[in-house]
């Protein structure tokens, strides 16, 4: 059955558990938790610190990821842990900070008992769970998530309490955390992208049509690098298709030789290059030569680029973009967004 993206029935048929009103929602779930940041109080001992570790999974990570981006490399580290243990090195001056949605995330959970065992500062950012009551109990502080959702359209919640926190302890520039002014870019890609918006109009549509019964692959350097995995896991998760994601300039060292084989899959993939010219000019240069390799291996590709004043508001409306492309990926297929059978029975097998 064929679906339109024009038609309200369409996503009355398949969108039974609303994501689409998670993502119509963003731009107030980022206010609301840049407000709740901003009067949450940080303990003093936050302030010594000279490098951020962040526990997490899935969409309680890539948060961490798209904040790192932004992080004053001159002061301070960022490291995503995706695992069940602490990177070498946690001492004094790292905080650690948990983040699962759940509360109930193993691998988070393992690491966090571990950290309770160092005297370096610890956070706990959660709906509740396992993990809040062992914050509780061992006197961490917990900032609660009080948004319901699925992970990955709670996206706000493991973002801006991050970028609020780092910005407050001076490790990410005024510039690059103004959250008022992109609040206002994401009501404005919303209108463009929203469902009411028509196919003729409507970039995310648009683009959802061109990408659709292809393999996604898509690049991004610097601060766009967890741009680009969060387009990759959000077509997985949301439109149940496979998506890559490689990052500048590594993939010009190896992902440009396979362009040749296998045929077959060369005539499916189309490649999304995700840009802004807060990159810089050397990583503009590399775009325009890889996408030119791309022509001449004859593989589909196309340059999507950020919008708004600063790093911040690229990375934001290109992420958003990229959600709102994965829902109507979603419709195209014929597949509800939300449920993720294949996710529940692997938990469900780990826990046996």
């Amino acid at each position: 059955m064929r679906f339109s993206l024009d038609r309200y029935s369409t996503y009355e048929r398949l969108d039974t558990q609303g994501m689409g009103g998670h993502l119509s929602g963003f731009p107030a779930q980022c206010r609301r938790a840049w407000q709740r940041a901003c009067q949450f109080h940080l303990p003093a001992e936050y302030r010594r610190v000279n490098r951020v570790v962040v526990l997490g999974m899935g969409g309680s990570a890539i948060g961490a990821d798209l904040v790192g981006g932004l992080v004053l490399q001159a002061k301070a580290s960022i490291t995503v842990v995706r695992d069940y243990t602490l990177p070498f090195g946690v001492d004094r001056r790292t905080l650690v900070v948990a983040s699962s949605y759940s509360g109930m995330t193993e691998e988070t959970i393992s690491g966090f008992a571990e950290a309770l065992k160092s005297d370096c500062p610890k956070l706990v950012i959660t709906t509740g769970g396992d993990l809040a009551m062992m914050a509780e109990q061992s006197g961490v502080a917990v900032f609660r998530i009080d948004y319901q959702a699925p992970p990955r359209a709670a996206l706000a919640w493991s973002l801006v309490p991050l970028l609020v926190f780092l910005h407050r302890l001076g490790l990410i520039a005024d510039n690059d955390a103004r959250m008022d002014d992109v609040a206002k870019l994401l009501d404005e890609v919303a209108a463009r992208c929203g469902t009411e918006s028509v196919v003729a109009t409507n970039p995310a549509k648009l683009l959802a049509k061109r990408l659709h019964g292809r393999l996604v692959v898509v690049y991004g350097a610097g601060f766009l690098t967890g741009v680009a995995q969060r387009w990759k896991t959000q077509i997985n998760e949301n439109s149940k298709s496979w998506a890559f994601y490689e990052a500048f300039s590594e993939l010009n060292h190896n992902a440009i030789e396979g362009y040749r084989y296998p045929e077959a899959v060369r005539r499916v993939v189309s490649v999304i290059m995700l840009w802004s010219p807060f990159l810089g000019q050397r990583l503009e240069r590399r775009y325009q030569v890889t996408a030119d390799i791309l022509r001449r291996s004859r593989v589909k590709h196309e340059m999507v680029e950020g919008q708004g004043n600063g790093r911040l508001g690229h990375m934001m409306s290109l992420v958003y973009l990229g959600d709102w492309v994965s829902y109507y990926l979603a419709m195209l297929n014929g597949v509800d967004p939300s449920p993720v059978e294949r996710i529940a029975y692997l938990k469900k097998r780990l826990s046996g």
